[in-house]
C-alpha cells in the first residue's frame, strides 16, 4: 500500500496540470519517492517472513509403495550370491551297489542257501550261539590271532573245556591237512577232544583221521541237522545271528573290520580286501566266495 501512495504522489500531480495538486507536484515529488522507498522495504521485508515461515520443500519426496503391487526384492549382485549358502535340490538318482557286494535274498528258513549266504565271521557267531542254546558257555574273540581255537566251550558236569575251529568254506572239503593242524592244537592244550565244524565237506581221509583222534567232525549238512531239531523260537534266533548287520560282507580277520570291494591290477579280477589297507595287511578273499580267510 506504501509503495501504491508513493507512485501516486510521482505520476499523479502530471494528469493533473492547474489544480491545486498539480502544482504540488514538485512538492510532493521527495514524500512520494519516500513512501516508494519503505513500501520496497515493507514487501522485501514481508517476503523475507514469510519464507522463514513455510517448510522447506523436499527436493525428493519419499514415495510410499502402492498397496495394490507388492513390492519385488532387488536383483542380488554377484558377491551377495557368492556368500550365500547354495539351496541343492534333491536328487533323484541313487548309487547302485555292485552286484557283487549287494545284499542276497535272505531266506525264511534254514536251508544250505543261508550258510552259503553269510560271511565267515557269521559262521562263527552261528556256530557259538547254537553251542550256547546247547548249555555250554562260550568265549571267543571276533578277529586276530586265535591260536586255531575259534571257539571255547565250558560245561557244568566238566572242568575240562572243549575247542572248536569252525571253517566257513563253500564247495572245497576240508582236508586231512586242516585235520592234523588243529589235531596240534588240541595237543598244545594237552586236550584229548575237539570239534570241527565246516559249512561245506570233509575227506574221507580227514574223516578218518578225526575218528581215530577223538576230533568230533561236523559238515554243513549236520550242522542244519542240528538246527532242524532246535524249537522254532530258537532256529528264529539262529536265523537272526546269520543275518545281522552286513552278513555277506566279510570280515578282515586281522584288524576285525568289514572288507570292500577291491579290483585286481594284474589278473582284472575283482576280491575283498581290508578297508585298512595298507595299515592293516590282512589276507584278501577271493569275491565270489566269501570263505574262511585261512
Amino acid at each position: 500500500m506504501t509503495a501504491i501512495i508513493g507512485v501516486i504522489f510521482l505520476v499523479g500531480p502530471s494528469f493533473m496540470h492547474g489544480s491545486i495538486i498539480g502544482t504540488l507536484g514538485p512538492a510532493l515529488r521527495p514524500a512520494g519517492w519516500a513512501a516508494l522507498a519503505l513500501g520496497a522495504v515493507l514487501l522485501g521485508l514481508h517476503y523475507f517472513l514469510s519464507r522463514r515461515a513455510s517448510p522447506p520443500e523436499q527436493e525428493h519426496p519419499v514415495q510410499q509403495p502402492s498397496a495394490a503391487k507388492p513390492s519385488r526384492p532387488a536383483p542380488s549382485s554377484s558377491a551377495d550370491n557368492a556368500r550365500r549358502e547354495p539351496v541343492l535340490a534333491p536328487s533323484t538318482s541313487q548309487s547302485t551297489p555292485s552286484p557283487s557286494a549287494s545284499e542276497p535274498q535272505r531266506e525264511q528258513q534254514w536251508s544250505p542257501a543261508v550258510l552259503a549266504a553269510i560271511e565267515w565271521r557269521r559262521f562263527e557267531a552261528l556256530c557259538e550261539a547254537l553251542y550256547a542254546q546247547a548249555g555250554f558257555t562260550t568265549r571267543s574273540q571276533s578277529h586276530g590271532a586265535d591260536g586255531g581255537v575259534d571257539i571255547w566251550l565250558h560245561s557244568k558236569h566238566s572242568d575240562v573245556p572243549r575247542i572248536v575251529q569252525c571253517k566257513h568254506w563253500q564247495s572245497k572239503a576240508v582236508g586231512v591237512k586242516e585235520m592234523r593242524e588243529f589235531f596240534g592244537v588240541m595237543a598244545s592244550h594237552q586236550l584229548k577232544g575237539g570239534t570241527y565244524v565246516t559249512s561245506s565237506t570233509f575227506s574221507a581221509e580227514a574223516l578218518a583221521f578225526a575218528k581215530d583222534n577223538g576230533i568230533h567232525a561236523q559238515d554243513g549238512a549236520a550242522l542244519l541237522k542240528l538246527i532242524d531239531q532246535r524249537t522254532p523260537e530258537q532256529q528264529a534266533v539262529l536265523l537272526a545271528v546269520a543275518y545281522e548287520g552286513e552278513y555277506w560282507r566279510p570280515t578282515c580277520a586281522n584288524c576285525g573290520t568289514k572288507m570292500v570291494e577291491k579290483n585286481s591290477s594284474r589278473s582284472g579280477g575283482s576280491f575283498w580286501g581290508c578297508a585298512n589297507y595298507p595299515k592293516c595287511r590282512g589276507r584278501t578273499i577271493s569275491m565270489s566266495k566269501a570263505s574262511s580267510p585261512a
